[in-house]
């Protein structure tokens, strides 16, 4: 990982001078989650093409050095996610499917799906009990992220996996405001309605065993 005290944006200013060492800390620093962003963004239908869009964001980005730039505050790490986001849009155009971010609905009682699930607390270890809980839920939420469209998919990982502000998903995404918010508080509504109706059953098991 390198010295972490050593921002992304520095680094980069340091691989554009030449220092090749420096583009391989910002490689392993975001490795990982780069790819484990277009893996989920591109669905299990193109897993086939993760390997092609990975590489060729970074390929992007090596020609880019010549020319880069913080430009209007952006970060670095923003910058990176809006190359490799743009490469898979284009690949889900190519594969046909749909990348028009706003069809939807929006369930204002979806709240209700989690209010019965066992809280995780940092405070108390887990009870066995809860541990399954928890990663039967994390499996079912891969499987329910599938079900999303593409774009309201995207806006859910960038900001709950992968940290980003809304202004900065705003510059990944290429969109205002206003419709990163909307595509994320669909994406939550959707996503608490299918991970509900999975796990539910769970829950009304152990209350009566």
């Amino acid at each position: 990982m390198g010295d972490i005290s050593v921002s992304d944006d520095v680094l980069m200013r340091q691989f554009c001078a030449g220092d090749g060492k420096a583009f391989q800390a910002l490689y392993a620093r975001h490795e990982k989650p780069l790819y484990r962003y277009l893996r989920r963004v591109l669905g299990v239908a193109l897993v086939a093409q993760v390997d092609e869009v990975f590489q060729d964001t970074w390929m992007r980005l090596v020609d880019a050095r010549d020319s880069w730039q913080q430009r209007d505050g952006v970060a670095f790490k923003t910058w990176l996610y809006t190359l490799a986001h743009h490469r898979a849009v284009d690949i889900l155009r190519k594969s046909g499917r749909e990348v028009s971010a706003d069809e939807g609905w929006l369930d204002d009682d979806s709240e209700t799906a989690w209010q019965l699930w066992p809280a995780s607390s940092a405070e108390q270890p887990e009870q066995p009990e809860q541990k399954a809980f928890w990663r039967k839920a994390g499996q079912q939420l891969l499987h329910c992220l599938e079900g999303l469209p593409a774009m309201q998919r995207a806006a859910f990982l960038l900001h709950h996996d992968d940290g980003l502000s809304l202004d900065e998903m705003s510059q990944v995404l290429n969109a205002e405001f206003e419709t990163v918010k909307s595509r994320l508080r669909y994406a939550l509504s959707k996503l608490r309605l299918c991970m509900g109706a999975h796990l539910q059953p769970i829950l009304e098991a152990d209350a009566t065993s």
